[in-house]
């Protein structure tokens, strides 16, 4: 039976779904600082400060381009969707994640500071190209695609899963076709969306009624579709789906489907790539990383060592 009562913890996830046109500092001295040790707890987003002790790594720094290290800012955007990756905090104006705090942490070990831009994810990676901004963040999977047109420079791991109803007969999704004749709620220009897209004709090719795709443009949205029974199923982001589902009553996280390699973006070409990966591989050697990993309860999306540009994991 379809439900529609909003519990008080499903409105943590909505939070995200607040306008995506706010701006705020890059400063990464201005991370927000919490009780030690609050982790990902439920009905809580983590606070602890993880990133003022990072000191600038001045071999790494040395990577920038000159007149990179002469400015010493970059633009940075970033894609607002659910945490842990990126959301508001309470006051609807900081932003606060996995991605920010690599960010952050990473502009301290290159003695850089980030203007900030929150921008719309499906926007973030054709301004790059454009040259509206330097770098983007938004829990980016690294796939052939992108690869084409985008760099990256790897810190986490993560990918794509799926997440149901309690009263979902749903059983584990080993391939797409066990999704035949069902609505799938998804992120809006994500490799989840194409992902969907491009496989519907296994349902046909089955003889089987194809699924129906469903795509909204904030996380809040596409756990209200869940919930409220016009979707049957979502699709999003491992580390998302399960904080989210220990977040709200009446969804169960049901199973990881594939893992790609997380990482910043950046135009085809960039020279700034050798500065970052040094960097996130400075954040692994003085334990920061792991901390911010700590912080946020994704401990099984640690790498071993941060990479440009990777293949696409198969």
């Amino acid at each position: 039976m379809p439900r529609t009562r909003h519990t008080a913890a499903f409105a943590l996830i909505t939070v995200a779904a607040l306008a995506l046109t706010a701006c705020g500092s890059g400063d990464p001295a201005s991370a927000p600082a919490g009780a030690a040790g609050d982790g990902a707890a439920k009905g809580k987003v983590p606070t602890t400060d993880v990133v003022s002790s990072v000191r600038k790594d001045e071999a790494a720094a040395r990577l920038l381009p000159a007149d990179v290290r002469a400015a010493g800012t970059l633009t940075i955007a970033v894609g607002v969707s659910n945490p842990p990756g990126a959301t508001y905090l309470a006051d609807g104006k900081t932003v606060a994640g996995t991605d920010i705090d690599f960010a952050d942490a990473v502009a301290r070990k290159l003695g850089l500071r980030f203007t900030r831009e929150v921008a719309s994810f499906e926007a973030i990676l054709p301004a790059l190209g454009s040259g509206k901004y330097d770098v983007g963040t938004g829990n980016f999977g690294v796939t052939e695609e992108r690869r084409r047109t985008i760099d990256f420079v790897t810190y986490i791991n993560d990918g794509q899963g799926f997440a149901v109803r309690d009263d979902s007969k749903l059983k584990k999704v080993t391939d797409l076709t066990r999704l035949c004749g069902l609505t799938v709620g998804t992120g809006a220009g994500t490799t989840f969306e194409v992902t969907l897209e491009e496989n519907r004709h296994l349902c046909t090719d089955a003889g089987r009624k194809p699924y129906d795709v469903k795509t909204y443009n904030d996380q809040g949205a596409t756990w209200a579709s869940l919930q409220q029974g016009r979707s049957d199923v979502v699709m999003s982001t491992i580390n998302g789906l399960r904080y989210a589902v220990g977040q709200q009553e009446g969804v169960r996280f049901l199973n990881e489907f594939k893992r790609l390699d997380v990482g910043f973006a950046f135009k085809k070409g960039t020279p700034l790539a050798p500065a970052f990966q040094a960097a996130v591989n400075g954040l692994k050697a003085d334990g920061t990383y792991d901390r911010i990993l700590e912080k946020w309860g994704i401990g099984a999306s640690a790498i071993s060592t941060s990479q440009i540009s990777p293949p696409e994991i198969k």
